[in-house]
């Protein structure tokens, strides 16, 4: 496995302060397969130097490995080993502040009683004053109900509290976005969407999050239609939004067309599928989905509803097998499903110039090490490879486009604008096959996202603005 900072820890030492101790130690910690970061003297005392040295490891085991390691090294102390991750979510990671200062009486009676009073009665008598004075021009709610949190499943709504943080977070981080966690207590999609529904009017923007397939698709259709806000399920629709970005800039590597490829995607669930018809959109005509049991045929009577509507509109050959057989030929490879379901014969067996597009996290369906050798574009979506397809490129960009331009609802006009907005960020001179998406810390890509999301709002006469 290969080191993170996501699995960082920082080790405090007491060591004899004399030559010989700290390389030791280093070499240690080398030799156990931690990667070292910072190396920092704490203080002196009573003749000995503490240190704390950041490591990155693999996961709580290995650094269990290097502690123990080091506890056994001459002339120095493992006075304690604290998780880096877990001290930067302690008290959780986001707070509400105040925009203007209230230190005054007169500032008191403005911000509250009695001068909001009238503010109040000004939205009662226009309500749509709310985008204007209140949060809701600048405020969207990350929903989820804890049943499909990252690769961790149903680990329930409080579990799933952390990524809600992080995800509100990166909204502010990279466009600017306020955003609040909210994690149901309920997995009833009716209880969801009422509650979704009763909770909006403080809201410009629903982004669900983590809610599982297939009643994933139900909760967004129902609200899209019952509100006049934007409703955006990342899990589906960001992903497809970026891995077409890639796709877009992946077919300019190998001189291909939509319309003549032959793809194939592992995973029909919410991202899957959210993924093959955004292909289909774009005129992609034979594309197969498979599941654990292989392709997906109209003839299969294990399918459930969105399967059996995928199967209506893919696989026009009616194709039957495994994954295995239907990647002879295939163009391009999707995987949004689970590790290490591909060999490097699947991909000798793709068509020349191949592109695969491994994304299940945190191991793809097939290591790029293996597959390099063998294809024209290879993406993941990890971080520590070339090519990561990161929704990140994505949601902070698409809501602070429809907050500017008070949206009523996301349509697929916005959603492919905001891909081919990701892949402009990659221009034709830079293009390569190690780099068809922006980083994902590229400032102008959210900023290049909005304006093309907000234009096509309004193109499609879906803003409640004429202009941005």
């Amino acid at each position: 496995m290969i080191t993170s900072p996501g699995n960082a820890i920082t080790i405090r030492l007491k060591l004899d302060h004399r030559a010989g101790v700290l390389a030791r130690a280093t070499s240690v910690i080398g030799e156990c397969g931690g990667n070292i970061g910072a190396i920092d003297i704490i203080r002196v005392e009573n003749g000995k130097i503490i240190r704390e040295i950041t490591v990155d490891t693999t996961g709580t085991e290995h650094g269990d490995k290097i502690a123990k390691a080091l506890n056994l090294v001459d002339g120095l102390e493992v006075v304690h080993v604290s998780d880096r991750t877990f001290l930067m979510h302690r008290g959780g990671k986001i707070e509400v502040r105040g925009k203007v200062p209230v230190k005054t009486r007169d500032e008191l009676s403005m911000a509250y009683t009695p001068g909001v009073a009238r503010v109040c009665l000004a939205i009662h008598e226009k309500p749509e004053e709310a985008f204007n004075l209140t949060v809701k021009k600048n405020m969207i709610a990350v929903v989820s109900d804890g049943t499909a949190v990252l690769g961790l499943g149903d680990i329930g709504p409080e579990a799933a509290m952390p990524v809600m943080e992080g995800k509100a977070m990166l909204f502010k981080e990279f466009a600017g976005v306020d955003a609040f966690p909210i994690c149901l207590n309920t997995k009833d999609p009716d209880e969801i969407v009422q509650t979704v529904k009763n909770i909006s009017p403080g809201f410009g923007g629903i982004n669900l999050e983590d809610i599982s397939a297939p009643r994933c698709f139900e909760i967004e259709r129902r609200l899209s239609k019952e509100l006049d806000i934007p409703v955006f399920h990342d899990d589906q629709h960001g992903t497809a939004v970026v891995m077409i970005a890639a796709l877009i800039n992946a077919l300019k590597v190998v001189q291909k067309k939509f319309e003549n490829l032959r793809v194939v995607v592992a995973g029909m669930g919410a991202a899957g599928i959210a993924c093959t018809e955004m292909m289909i959109s774009l005129g992609v005509q034979n594309i197969i989905g498979c599941d654990r049991q292989g392709a997906i045929t109209r003839d299969r009577t294990n399918l459930n509803e969105e399967k059996r509507r995928m199967a209506e509109i893919t696989n026009p050959g009616q194709e039957k097998g495994s994954l295995q057989e239907m990647m002879r030929g295939a163009d391009l490879f999707v995987g949004v499903s689970g590790p290490n379901l591909l060999s490097v014969e699947d991909v000798k067996n793709m068509n020349t110039d191949p592109i695969i597009f491994a994304m299940a996290n945190p191991t793809p369906e097939i290591a790029p090490e293996l597959a390099e050798p063998h294809v024209a574009v290879m993406a993941t979506g990890r971080s520590d490879y070339p090519n990561q397809i990161n929704n990140v490129l994505c949601f902070p960009g698409i809501f602070r486009g429809v907050l500017d331009c008070q949206a009523t609802t996301i349509n697929e006009e916005m959603k492919k604008a905001a891909a081919f907005a990701i892949a402009s960020v990659v221009g034709d001179e830079n293009l390569s096959p190690y780099y068809i998406v922006p980083s994902v810390f590229d400032r102008s890509v959210a900023k290049t996202v909005a304006a093309a999301v907000a234009h096509s709002a309004i193109k499609s006469g879906l803003s409640r603005r004429s202009h941005k």
